[in-house]
């Protein structure tokens, strides 16, 4: 079992910036790749950006290329998301989520994810 809790969400005016973080717990946590999801009012839980356990080789969103950076620390127990220049359609609750490293299924989907967090909502005035 991994046990995910996210922190870091507020109100932020457009052009602003926030660093959410994911403390991970349970088993051997650098042994998963991890990931941030979001869910806009009204829309499905899509994928913003991960981190393979491995290679720490980094993906993202298209959406999100060149403002946002995930990263974790050393111990691999903390996930962060670096969100700057965020815009209003940005709002959404980020949810922080786990693959164990030999897990199947897509890096991009939720079903590809066995863990997750309670979320934190982000909401970014205009």
């Amino acid at each position: 079992q991994v046990q995910l809790v996210e922190s870091g969400g507020g109100l932020v005016q457009a052009g602003g910036s926030l660093r959410l973080s994911c403390a991970a717990s349970g088993r051997t946590v650098s042994d998963y790749s991890m990931a941030w999801f979001r869910r806009a009012p009204g829309k499905e839980r899509e994928f913003v950006a991960l981190i393979r356990w491995a290679s720490s080789t980094r993906d993202y969103a298209d959406s999100v290329k060149g403002r946002f950076t995930i990263s974790r620390d050393s111990a691999k127990t903390t996930l962060y998301l670096q969100m700057n220049s965020l815009k209003p359609e940005d709002t959404a609750v980020y949810y922080c989520a786990a693959r164990y490293r030999s897990s199947s299924g897509s890096y991009y989907t939720t079903d590809g994810y066995t863990y997750w967090g309670q979320g934190t909502q982000v909401t970014v005035s205009s």
